[in-house]
């Protein structure tokens, strides 16, 4: 587009400035600096650059645009007033900080409000989110684009600041990006050279644009970055015919215009009344008018909301236009924009499975691979353990960068749905979260690597949770049956955590028919990750005991008992040890019950009268029987036969035995308890190992 050359642009830059000092103080808090300098970045990106429609912000082929330093958000939600985002009037500016819960402006931009298309925060995310964005983007065009008509061409914007390139996730997705060539992704970086410290070179001394290109990246770089719109309209123009993705370095100042530009002070709080007004005397502004925008700024931006229209106009033109001449593919193509499955998916789920003992995580591959092989909404990847996770298929093809193929190992293009997201355990999961972000429904992802090792994932698990975005991590290797790898790969205290987790599914399946029924569950669950839990360890298939459909219960009964004196409750591969240990209790008189209980999240959907028939809470004593951490147990058993250490390099059969995970530890133990508790004691949770 022609880059408007009237005065315009400093009546905007002034006018902005001037209003986010307002906005900020106010309410004598939140972060002026980084937006004010990052002005001109948004003219060029709203006025020049971005294809999107404020009437209608979900338009599929839109552009992109995400804030990985989330603390300059009101950058973004005063651009969505500017071009005409209906929703964000400058009477919802003016709740940025404010007590009002039907806020469009909190302190950090947050996925459910219009315009926004990540929650952004935790520094690095952001970033990490949009190659998956990119990658999402990428795959639909390799996917459904034909050489004579596109229906996805859409290009991913990110802006960061120093403190995103610090974090190691955003390294992490940085180095995967380079690798795949992702030629749609465009970094704006806000380089302001302050922290919240104080100047970026208290940490950081090396050349960013050196590093960047290390990764494979092309880097443009614009001086006066906080008023050169031209330069930076300029560089984006160039970064669109550049053949990997893009780092454009935007020199800029912080709190610009203010007494205290270029200084951290300017970062994380209010400029002050006295400040702010000869702010406004700077840019020949009314001191004593507040939150002021002429309408010439308005003006400026009128266009936008009709161009917007026209987009959507040509777009659906041109998706009529595949529709007449590649009907098939447009019917798919329509099928993943509306974030549908396809109707028979749980057809491909094996109904039958090998009796001999096998490792859940096998079990799982048994399952997952028919589904992800005949239903394009999966797009699995693993974080460099794909022989031990089990979650690719025959055929596979890899998505990787056509133009660099790998030495050794399959290779791949752009239309391949499976990921090696080599060991960036972290960014693995927040590149996911993005895909899931790309739109809902269009993509599934399933990551993967060892139980302990979404601990490294966690803050991006985390993430997709608050933001409902759907993915499945498998994690196998879940228990101290993991073995000689020794404590630095047993999990303990890490299910508790998922457990607890809001907007979260974590289910650990017993055999082959409850893996069934916890990956049905996981697809079923279309508001956050799902976490499945799988054994290293082979375990025996307990046929005619398990039911995939009662693995949406959360609990079940698995040896039913009339009037049991006792009952055990037990996930995953402690639960053919409970119902060893039952035997075991009947001989000596103790009428046992066995209860299989997958999933506490699951559980906690049910009705009273279910909850009451499972726990039978005040009736008998109930011992759960599980490798990790009791915490949260509390709640449904009376007592726990659990882990108090860090597990130990042995055997994985030595391991569970120098712990007392044998049938007959856990049935001396469990009867000793019961021949002690009284009904009073019961309310008393007590550890028996």
């Amino acid at each position: 587009m022609t880059v408007d050359q009237s005065p315009s642009h400093n009546l905007v830059l002034g006018t902005f400035r001037c209003l986010i000092a307002d906005l900020v103080q106010q309410y004598g808090g939140g972060h002026p600096g980084g937006a004010m300098g990052m002005a001109a970045m948004g003219i060029a990106l709203w006025k020049y650059s971005m294809r999107y429609s404020p009437n209608n912000p979900d338009f599929f082929n839109r552009d992109r645009i995400v804030l990985s330093n989330g603390h300059t958000c009101l950058f973004q939600y005063v651009f969505l007033h500017l071009t005409g985002y209906k929703h964000m009037t400058m009477e919802q500016l003016k709740t940025y900080h404010s007590t009002r819960v039907d806020s469009f402006c909190p302190g950090h931009p947050e996925i459910e409000h219009p315009g926004i298309e990540l929650t952004t925060g935790p520094l690095g995310q952001g970033i990490a989110n949009c190659v998956g964005l990119a990658i999402a983007s990428k795959n639909l065009a390799s996917l459904y684009n034909r050489p004579d008509i596109a229906v996805v061409d859409n290009t991913i914007y990110c802006i960061v600041g120093d403190a995103c390139l610090q974090e190691g996730v955003a390294l992490e997705a940085i180095s995967l990006a380079g690798h795949l060539g992702l030629d749609n992704l465009v970094v704006l970086y806000d380089n302001n050279e302050i922290t919240f410290d104080g100047s970026v070179d208290l940490t950081n001394t090396e050349d960013v644009n050196k590093k960047m290109e290390a990764s494979n990246w092309a880097v443009l770089e614009v001086e006066d970055g906080s008023d050169n719109v031209d330069g930076i309209v300029d560089a984006i123009s160039k970064a669109r015919d550049i053949k990997k993705p893009v780092f454009i370095n935007i020199h800029t100042v912080i709190g610009i215009g203010a007494l205290n530009e270029g200084q951290s002070s300017a970062h994380g709080a209010a400029l002050g009344v006295d400040n702010v007004a000869q702010l406004k005397r700077k840019w020949g502004m009314d001191p004593e008018k507040h939150f002021n925008v002429p309408d010439q700024v308005y003006q400026f931006f009128a266009e936008c909301p009709a161009r917007g229209e026209q987009y959507e106009a040509e777009w659906n033109a041109t998706v009529a236009k595949y529709t007449e001449k590649y009907p098939d593919a447009a019917a798919e193509f329509k099928r993943r924009v509306a974030g549908k499955l396809p109707l028979d998916w749980k057809s491909y789920i094996p109904k039958e499975y090998p009796a001999e003992p096998t490792p859940t995580r096998k079990s799982s591959g048994l399952v997952m691979s028919p589904l992800a092989k005949a239903v394009d909404t999966f797009f699995n990847g693993s974080a460099d353990l794909s022989p031990s996770t089990f979650v690719g298929w025959s055929g596979k093809a890899e998505f990787q960068n056509p133009a660099v193929q790998p030495k050794a190992g399959d290779k791949g293009s752009y239309s391949g749905r499976y990921l090696h997201y080599g060991i960036r355990e972290h960014g693995m999961a927040a590149i996911a979260a993005g895909i899931s972000a790309y739109n809902k429904g269009t993509y599934i992802p399933v990551i993967s690597t060892f139980l302990m090792f979404y601990l490294y994932a966690a803050p991006a698990v985390r993430m997709a949770a608050l933001q409902e975005l759907q993915m499945v991590c498998v994690a196998t290797h879940d228990s101290i049956g993991t073995g000689e790898d020794g404590p630095t790969h047993q999990p303990i205290a890490l299910p508790a955590f998922f457990r607890a987790l809001p907007n979260t599914l974590f289910v650990r399946p017993a055999d082959s028919e409850e893996t069934a029924g916890a990956w049905e569950a996981a697809v079923n669950f279309t508001h956050g990750p799902s976490v499945i839990s799988l054994s290293r360890q082979s375990l025996p298939q307990l046929k005619g005991l398990t039911d995939r459909a009662k693995v949406s219960l959360g609990a079940y009964v698995v040896k039913p008992v009339s009037q049991p004196d006792l009952q055990l409750f037990a996930s995953g591969s402690e639960v053919h040890l409970a119902l060893e240990a039952a035997e075991k209790l009947e001989t000596a008189g103790i009428k046992t019950r066995v209860v299989s209980f997958p999933s506490t999240n699951l559980f906690e959907k049910q009705s009273s009268e279910y909850k009451a028939q499972i726990l039978l809470r005040g009736k008998i004593p109930s011992v759960i029987v599980e490798t990790y951490a009791v915490n949260g147990w509390e709640r449904y058993a009376t007592a726990g036969y659990s882990m108090k250490t860090f597990g130990k390099s042995l055997p994985g059969k030595d391991v569970l035995e120098y712990f007392g995970f044998s049938a007959n530890e856990v049935a001396t133990k469990v009867e000793k308890y019961y021949r002690s508790v009284t009904k009073e004691s019961m309310w008393t949770f007590q550890d028996l190992n």
